[in-house]
């Protein structure tokens, strides 16, 4: 199986929907770049992704700071989806886990694999982690997420709950 590498968006997301634990259920070889996990200890304290992120289980998976490629860096991203991508260069065959489309963008024209929020959440539902995923996208949408309707209904048609 394939590393993942976590941006901050899906960990928050996932975190506000309260469904964390499905990463290591789908997937126990994942990692998030410092810069990550920065992005995700400045946030409230409160926040699902921050307390997920202190328990020391997980902590084991924060990677160490990559200096990233200039042609990397060329493309102004977010100090976080730049790790994220520099760690999947770095080390061929790693999948990024992120949302931001920029970011997505500057990925495939690397050829690095990619997963987002949604795509984690089909799988999980694909694992049977999951009895619907039609909840958790709607919860997704409440919890502040920017879905449109024609991904929400291909996640749907992918899950088989569509036609």
């Amino acid at each position: 199986m394939q590393n993942w590498v976590f941006n901050a968006s899906p960990l928050i997301l996932l975190g506000k929907i309260g469904r964390l634990d499905i990463i290591g259920e789908l997937n126990s070889k994942f990692s998030i770049p410092s810069a990550v996990a920065d992005e995700i200890n400045a946030g409230p304290g409160h926040d699902p992704a921050r307390l997920w992120l202190s328990k020391p289980s997980n902590r084991q998976h924060v990677l160490e700071p990559l200096e990233a490629p200039p042609h990397l860096l060329a493309w102004d991203l977010g100090a976080g989806e730049t790790a994220v991508l520099a760690h999947s260069i770095a080390v061929n065959g790693q999948r990024a886990v992120l949302d931001d489309r920029a970011a997505r963008n500057c990925a495939e024209v690397y050829g690095i694999s990619i997963i987002g929020t949604v795509g984690l959440l089909i799988r999980a539902k694909q694992a049977s982690l999951l009895p619907l995923l039609r909840p958790e996208l709607i919860r997704l949408v409440e919890s502040g997420s920017l879905l449109g309707g024609a991904v929400v209904d291909e996640a749907l048609k992918l899950a088989g709950e569509k036609e």
